[in-house]
C-alpha cells in the first residue's frame, strides 16, 4: 500500500460502534465494490467501498464482511471472506492478502476464502432473524449500473425470502459522520499533503503556464507523498472559474486573471477538500482583492458558525445572508433589488448558487444526515464563493473543519489563506 499501516484498533472500534445499533439476532453483510470495465479488456483501478474500509481497512476486490454479534458459535460473530490467490494471480495481478495479513490488518480472527462463503452463510442465515444489507443511500447518488451490493441483495432475498431485511446504510450514516481521533489524524495527513501541493503550485504559477501544467505539479506532490487526487481537480483560470465543476484544465493562465484551484489529496482513502484562488501574476488587482476579502470574511464567519446543535439549513441560510450583504458592498446588488426579489429566486443566487459545505471523510461528500443537527466530531468543508461572469472572475475559498464544543479545529489553518500570505508565497 502507498500509505503507512493503520492501527487495526480503528477498525475494531468501528465495528464495536456498529454492533449495538443492530437489532437482536441480526446479521450484517458488507461487500467490496466491483472493479469496473472500461473498453476492450481494460478495467479501472478498484475504488474501495467506504463502508467496508471503515469496518475492516481492506481495499481488495470480492471481499465480504459478515457480522453476527449474537451468533451461538463465537467463530461466526465476525468473519471476513477473501479472494484466494494463486501463482497465476500473483504473476498477473500481484500480491493479494493472506489470511494472516488480513488478521493483522483488520483485527478479525476468522478469515475464510470466498469458496467457503455459501456453506457458512447458509448456516448463519438459518440462525439469524434480521439481515442488514448495504446500499449507497447518498441523496445525490445516481447509479446507472448494477452494483455488487445490488446483485447480492437480489440473490439473498430470492433464496431467503422470509427473513426481516433492514437497511445498513442508515446506521452507517449516523456512525461515519462522527470522526474518531484516529480518523481526524488521517484527514490531517491528507490536508497536510494538500498544503504541500498548494504551496508547490503557488510558487510555480505565472502567466503563460497552462492549467494542465498546474495539475501536473499537484499530482507530482501528492504521489510523492503517498497519496493521490481526492477528486477530479478543478484548475480554472479567468472566466473558467465561473463553471462550478470545470475539469478540462487545458487553457493557458493569462496575466491579470485569477486562478481557482479546487484540488485536494487523498491519503489512506481519507480525503481533503481545498479551494484557493490566486492571482496568475502574483498580485491581486484592487477589484480582485475586494472580492477575495469579501469571500474570506464569509469563510471566517461560517467556520465560527459551525457549532454543535445547529442544523445545516440554518448554517446555509447564514452564509447566504452574509454573502448577500457582501454583494451589496461590492456593488453587485442593491437593497432595492433585494427588497423586490422573488423569494423563490433570491437575487444573490446569480453570484452564489451552491451549498456552503458538506461532511468530509472517506468520501469527499461523506455520509451524514444533514437534516440532523451538527455534533461534535463532524468534519465539514466550508466553501463560500462569489462568481461574477460579467467580470470574468470568481473567488471560492475552502477549508476543512472539525466541529468541537470548545472551539473548532481547522485542519487547514496553516495553509496560506490571507491575500497578502498568498502574494508572499507566490513571490518566493
Amino acid at each position: 500500500m502507498r500509505y503507512a499501516p493503520i492501527n487495526p484498533r480503528l477498525f475494531v472500534e468501528n465495528r464495536a460502534r456498529l454492533k449495538p445499533l443492530l437489532l437482536p439476532g441480526s446479521l450484517a453483510v458488507v461487500n467490496a465494490n466491483d472493479i469496473l470495465p472500461t473498453n476492450a479488456d481494460g478495467t479501472l483501478r478498484l475504488i474501495a467501498n467506504s463502508d467496508l474500509f471503515w469496518l475492516t481497512g481492506v481495499n481488495q476486490e470480492e471481499t465480504i464482511l459478515v457480522l453476527f454479534p449474537d451468533a451461538d458459535d463465537e467463530k461466526h460473530r465476525e468473519m471476513l471472506f477473501l479472494r484466494e490467490t494463486s501463482d497465476l494471480i500473483a504473476t498477473w495481478e500481484g500480491h493479494k492478502l493472506t489470511k494472516e495479513e488480513a488478521r493483522q490488518l483488520t483485527g478479525i480472527r476468522q478469515i475464510h476464502w470466498l469458496s467457503e462463503f455459501p456453506a457458512i452463510f447458509r448456516k448463519v442465515m438459518c440462525e439469524a432473524e434480521h439481515v442488514y444489507l448495504n446500499t449507497n443511500e447518498h441523496k445525490r447518488s445516481v447509479s446507472e449500473v448494477e452494483t455488487r451490493d445490488a446483485r447480492f441483495i437480489r440473490r439473498v432475498q430470492a433464496e431467503y425470502p422470509l427473513h426481516d431485511y433492514q437497511r445498513l446504510a442508515r446506521l452507517m450514516h449516523r456512525l461515519r459522520v462522527v470522526k474518531s481521533p484516529q480518523e481526524v489524524e488521517l484527514l490531517q495527513k491528507a490536508c497536510d499533503l494538500t498544503k504541500a501541493g498548494f504551496e508547490r503550485v503557488a510558487k510555480f504559477v505565472k502567466p503563460g503556464v497552462t492549467e494542465l501544467e498546474v495539475e501536473a505539479e499537484f499530482i507530482h506532490e501528492f504521489t510523492r507523498g503517498g497519496g493521490g487526487f481526492a477528486y477530479s481537480p478543478i484548475i480554472a483560470s479567468g472566466a473558467n472559474a465561473c463553471v462550478l465543476h470545470y475539469i478540462e484544465n487545458e487553457r493557458p493562465c493569462r496575466n491579470g486573471d485569477l486562478l481557482l484551484l479546487d484540488v485536494a489529496a487523498s491519503y489512506a482513502n481519507y480525503n481533503a477538500d481545498l479551494t484557493r484562488t490566486i492571482p496568475v501574476n502574483g498580485r491581486f488587482t484592487k477589484r480582485q482583492k475586494q472580492v477575495y476579502n469579501a469571500v474570506l470574511r464569509v469563510l471566517r464567519a461560517q467556520i465560527a458558525g459551525l457549532v454543535p446543535g445547529k442544523k445545516w439549513a440554518t448554517w446555509q441560510k447564514e452564509c447566504e445572508q452574509l454573502t448577500e450583504a457582501e454583494l451589496v458592498g461590492l456593488g453587485l446588488l442593491t437593497p432595492r433589488e433585494i427588497k423586490k426579489q422573488d423569494p423563490e429566486k433570491p437575487a444573490y443566487r446569480k453570484y452564489f448558487m451552491h451549498g456552503c459545505g458538506h461532511p468530509l471523510g472517506l468520501d469527499v461528500h461523506d455520509l451524514g444526515h444533514l437534516n440532523e443537527p451538527f455534533a461534535e466530531g463532524w468534519v465539514m468543508t466550508v466553501e463560500p464563493a462569489i462568481y461574477i461572469p460579467e467580470e470574468g472572475l470568481a473567488v471560492r475559498l475552502e477549508n476543512d473543519v472539525v466541529i468541537r464544543a470548545g472551539g473548532n479545529v481547522d485542519l487547514m489553518a496553516t495553509t496560506p489563506l490571507e491575500a497578502d500570505e498568498v502574494e508572499a508565497l507566490m513571490r518566493r
